[in-house]
């Protein structure tokens, strides 16, 4: 995909200057050229990765890179669908030539592709900011009174890499501490880097300590970097890793089961993945049986109409959205993409759905515009859950 864009980028860049009308045809050549060189090195640096002849620190940062570019290429189209429509509606409207001669100005599109490459710049600073933490009571139904107040901290899509460093675990690490959780969940997405090169960079994880567990469920990025192998490095941290399992605990003389499923990932294979692990909800359900309430750590949150369908989950807790990334792209790319489910709580049937908006992102499209990454403490309420 990221080369795809790539590719696509110097043929944009001709589209966003061939119309424009400049006082003059040096500023034409430079706008053009300029444009034009720019996009080739983004094309030249997406090759460089895909040939996969560098050491992954330097890929991570060549990932950014892209990242970057990719989030100009959103914002270009969305800029040049805006322009030809306003200069075609200018044109089919009488007297309007100079508000139709306007739209392909070389002052408004300079305007344009300025605040294009300040917003993606922003937008990758957000991206890369340690996550702070939001707390909200979250309704469930069906919860036992006994259960009422339970605070579960989720860390989702950490995403951890040589770009993002130790350091940056070790805050998200230390603000879930200060929270005081009765349990953590982790549902997926916690690095991107095979365990070699990205061990170190996640190891403040095996201080997560709480009184009800740590508690992982799988991600499509461990996928793509040794799920194997990270499953067995995060238990050996000491971490609760759950492949299509279940934990029963108990708590205030009730029993909560919390269930990790695989991700969907696994029903798709690709080049890219590395094994995997399929949902299996029949097991984990059959696991939860007989408990007072089920939580559902699943990392994407399509899972959550099979999930409701059983009735056997009353909260189901995601990533993988990291949020929608921007506000308008979240919406009209990201929803539609994940059932409509892109932060925040739903209600899914009778089930209760919760998707973090991710403590990080995935170094090829770090962007935040309007979408802080985040912490969530959930407050668990018994009730009933209001309409959506």
């Amino acid at each position: 995909m990221t080369l795809i864009v790539s590719l696509l980028l110097p043929l944009l860049a001709l589209w966003l200057w061939w119309p424009v009308q400049f006082p003059g045809r040096r500023q034409r050549r430079w706008h053009l050229g300029t444009s034009v060189a720019l996009a080739l090195v983004g094309v030249g640096l997406a090759a460089l990765w895909r040939m996969d002849v560098l050491a992954y620190a330097a890929e991570a940062w060549i990932q950014l890179v892209l990242g970057w570019v990719l989030a100009m290429f959103v914002m270009l189209l969305a800029w040049l669908a805006l322009r030809e429509l306003g200069w075609l509606l200018s044109r089919l409207a009488p007297r309007t030539s100079a508000l139709a001669t306007s739209w392909h100005g070389a002052r408004a599109n300079q305007a344009a592709a300025a605040l294009i490459v300040l917003l993606a710049t922003l937008g990758i600073v957000n991206g890369l900011k340690p996550p702070a933490v939001h707390e909200r009571a979250l309704v469930v139904p069906g919860l036992p009174q006994e259960l009422d107040g339970l605070r579960m901290a989720v860390i989702a899509d950490l995403h951890a890499s040589p770009v993002k460093r130790t350091w940056r675990t070790r805050r998200v690490v230390d603000a879930v501490m200060a929270t005081h959780p009765d349990l953590i969940g982790l549902p997926g997405d916690l690095v991107d880097g095979e365990v070699e090169d990205t061990a170190a960079l996640v190891a403040p994880l095996a201080e997560l300590a709480a009184p009800h567990g740590v508690w992982v469920a799988p991600g499509n990025h461990e996928y793509y970097h040794g799920y194997r192998r990270w499953m067995a490095h995060f238990r050996g941290m000491g971490l609760g890793v759950l492949e299509n399992q279940t934990a029963r605990l108990h708590i205030g003389g009730r029993t909560l089961a919390v269930s990790g499923v695989g991700d969907l990932a696994a029903l798709r294979p690709s080049a890219y993945m590395r094994g995997g692990l399929a949902p299996d909800l029949p097991a984990v359900i059959a696991a939860g049986k007989g408990s007072d309430a089920h939580i559902l750590l699943a990392h994407q949150p399509k899972q959550a109409r099979a999930a409701a369908a059983t009735g056997a989950f009353d909260l189901q807790v995601s990533g993988h959205t990291h949020g929608g990334h921007m506000l308008g792209f979240d919406r009209w790319v990201v929803a539609p993409a994940n059932h409509g489910y892109v932060r925040g709580d739903y209600r899914v049937g009778a089930m209760t759905l919760f998707v973090s908006s991710g403590a990080g992102q995935w170094d090829g499209f770090s962007v935040r515009l309007g979408v802080p990454s985040s912490i969530d403490v959930l407050v668990l309420k018994a009730g009933q859950l209001r309409a959506r």
